[in-house]
Formats: C-alpha cells, sequence, structure tokens
C-alpha cells in the first residue's frame, strides 16, 4: 500500500470580535476529522486609516498571522471573514492584494477552497459576502467546494449555513452562540475541503 502524504489545510480567518474565529475552530475541527489531514489556524492583522498604526509582528493572542508562505504550502484553504456592508473585511481584502506573486507562479491553481463567514442579522449580506470572497480564489485558479445538499444540516438550519459556505448569524451584539447546525455545517466544510484535497493529492501520486 502507498504511503499517503500528509495534507494540511489552511483556514485563514479575521476576526474582530472573536465571533469569526470560532467559526474557524469549527472548520478546523472538520478537517482533522479526516485521517492524515491537519489544519493550520492563521489570522491577519487589523488594517487602519492612520499610516502610521502598525500592529506587533506577533498578536497577542490566537493565532500566528498569515504569510504569504502558508498559501503557497497549503493543499486546501478555508477563508473566513466577518460581513462588512455585504463584502469581506478590509484587512482580509488587503492581504489577498498582496499575493500577485502567488498568482503570477500559479502557486494556488487546482487547490480547493471554501469560504466561511458571520453577520449581525439573518440577512444581513452573508451570501453576497461568501461570494465576493470567492472572486479572489477564483483568479488564482482554485477549486471552490461549498457544502452540498446532502449535508441535511442545510435544508433543516433556521440560522446560518448556505450552499456557498458555512456561515453564523451573530446578533445585533454578536453574542449569539453557534446553533447545532451551524457547527455542523461548518465540520462539514471542513471534511469536504479535506476529502476533496487527500483526492486531489491522491491523484496526483498516481499521475505524476
Amino acid at each position: 500500500m502507498s504511503r499517503i502524504d500528509p495534507i494540511e489545510i489552511l483556514v485563514l480567518y479575521y476576526s474582530r470580535s472573536g465571533t469569526t474565529a470560532r467559526l474557524a475552530r469549527h472548520v478546523a475541527r472538520g478537517v482533522e476529522e479526516v485521517a492524515h489531514c491537519t489544519a493550520r489556524l492563521r489570522t491577519v492583522p487589523a488594517v487602519s486609516a492612520t499610516c502610521q498604526a502598525v500592529e506587533d509582528d506577533i498578536p497577542a493572542e490566537g493565532p500566528p498571522y498569515a504569510t504569504q508562505d502558508d498559501l503557497r504550502e497549503c493543499h486546501g484553504l478555508a477563508l473566513g471573514s466577518p460581513t462588512r456592508f455585504g463584502n469581506m473585511a478590509a484587512p482580509m481584502k488587503y492581504f489577498l492584494d498582496q499575493g500577485s506573486d502567488l498568482w503570477l507562479a500559479g502557486a494556488l491553481v487546482g487547490k480547493p477552497a471554501g469560504v466561511f463567514t458571520a453577520t449581525a442579522t439573518q440577512h444581513g449580506g452573508q451570501e453576497s459576502t461568501l461570494l465576493t470572497m470567492m472572486m479572489p480564489l477564483l483568479h488564482h485558479g482554485m477549486l471552490i467546494t461549498g457544502i452540498p445538499y446532502t449535508e441535511p444540516a442545510l435544508s433543516e438550519t433556521t440560522s446560518g449555513g448556505s450552499p456557498y459556505g458555512a456561515t453564523h448569524v451573530a446578533g445585533p451584539l454578536g453574542n449569539n452562540p453557534l446553533t447545532d447546525h451551524e457547527r455542523v455545517l461548518c465540520h462539514a466544510l471542513g471534511r469536504r475541503l479535506a476529502h476533496t484535497a487527500l483526492a486531489l493529492s491522491r491523484g496526483r501520486q498516481a499521475n505524476p
């Protein structure tokens, strides 16, 4: 039996209040439910309109800040951001905008990717945020996975959850706990990314 190389999924997110961070951790758990697969949790620093303001190189808490090498080295990507007026937050967009070298090298072509987000309200722009987060990933040639309707929670949820990606309705104060369906769908997204990356890796090993 041939050896299976370990698969690593980058779970990359921005979170100001901690809500998207909770989603990221559940996506990571879903990744690690799949044998031979691990999750690499990374975040991005805030940006400021004041040009002199800079973040420390290492965050005070939570996972390290991502680098372009994290994207280059991963076998798949789960990308998460809170919604800002129906779009991803500026810190995540700023980080992705620095990926020209990866694009020129085709470093992300053929890697699976999924997206996740949180909003304050039920109809606060979740799906538009997920769709706009997909756009730079498609430009990089990544393969968008989404969540299929074979996941029962997708049809049963009355809170977050979308075929475009995992979501959470955080509430106006951002203090709603994740519902059971939201957690299940985060895990489902992580598993699907891991299974897809594993299958692609096996295919490349069989057809070098």
